[in-house]
């Protein structure tokens, strides 16, 4: 199961970078930030899918 806590810390991190690149007028790190993020959580997301969790 993939760790969704750490997948939200990642793109919340992200979002925060990408608004304080856009309040300095770098929309285009912005994007690059957003993209990064998005690619790496959705490569956790799939590596975990085959991950069960443990029988109690």
């Amino acid at each position: 199961m993939p760790d969704y806590k750490e997948l939200y810390r990642i793109l919340f991190q992200a979002s925060t970078q990408a608004q304080q690149a856009m309040d300095a007028g770098e929309w285009l790190l912005a994007r690059r930030i957003l993209v990064k993020a998005q690619q790496l959580t959705e490569e956790l997301y799939i590596a975990g899918e085959g991950q069960s969790d443990p029988e109690p």
